[in-house]
């Protein structure tokens, strides 16, 4: 099956559905240093599979997709440091511990088509 535009790809859907989580999760949250991290962490994921899926070339794509899984590790560990400080709950640390083991098996088994 040929992919015709990112918003197809889906690792890039779950990618975003986990951004608008981890925003609305913390929207509120007063230590700023960190939820800047953590929501440049969580839209680095879907932007980067959307920018190596738009170089129109499997090896860039590849490298994008290897930046967007680390980046899907990042969320993943940070969410580890949130629950630990009590700015979301075991509930929703579990959710994003799911979504982003998914998603990264999505980009995985992606970057293996290529």
């Amino acid at each position: 099956m040929k992919i015709g535009k990112f918003e197809d790809i889906l690792s890039w859907q779950k990618s975003q559905e986990l951004a608008t989580l981890i925003y609305k999760l913390l929207k509120d949250n007063r230590d700023f240093s960190f939820r800047d991290q953590i929501q440049r962490a969580v839209i680095s994921i879907s932007n980067n599979i959307a920018e190596g899926f738009e170089r129109r070339s499997n090896n860039e794509f590849r490298q994008f997709l290897f930046i967007a899984k680390g980046s899907c590790g990042e969320v993943r560990s940070m969410a580890h440091a949130a629950l630990s400080l009590s700015y979301i709950s075991e509930k929703s640390s579990i959710e994003i511990n799911e979504k982003t083991i998914e998603i990264s098996r999505l980009i995985s088994g992606l970057i293996k088509t290529l």
